[in-house]
């Protein structure tokens, strides 16, 4: 899938700069806890997130991140968009909530990117 088709798939809006819209995504994951997602995302997912600090493009760049899509309308604060911009991570909001957007993705052959989180 690439950034296009899941624009496409999540009835989204680009936040960011335009960039290459071909770049591959292969996995998904959703997460609200970004130590969640630094110990459970695998690289070239698209992270479906609630929060929009710019945490979560800093986390994503050091996930290897292939996109960040904001559930339920919700817009960053243009800091996160800046920050995105300077990482070349697309942004992108769309109305739908976690649930619906993953069920939406996965229907679409996206499989899971995220490794088991153990307790211990």
């Amino acid at each position: 899938m690439n950034i296009n088709e899941l624009i496409e798939i999540t009835e989204g809006t680009l936040l960011t700069e335009p960039i290459d819209c071909s770049k591959t995504i292969r996995g998904g994951c959703g997460a609200d806890l970004m130590s969640d997602v630094l110990a459970s995302i695998q690289p070239d997912a698209v992270l479906l997130t609630g929060l929009c600090n710019p945490q979560v493009v800093r986390t994503s760049q050091m996930s290897d991140v292939a996109a960040i899509v904001f559930v339920r309308g919700k817009t960053p604060p243009e800091e996160t968009i800046q920050l995105a911009n300077e990482e070349c991570i697309p942004l992108i909001t769309s109305p739908y909530g976690m649930f619906e957007l993953s069920g939406r993705l996965f229907q679409a052959g996206l499989p899971s990117f995220e490794r088991p989180i153990s307790d211990n």
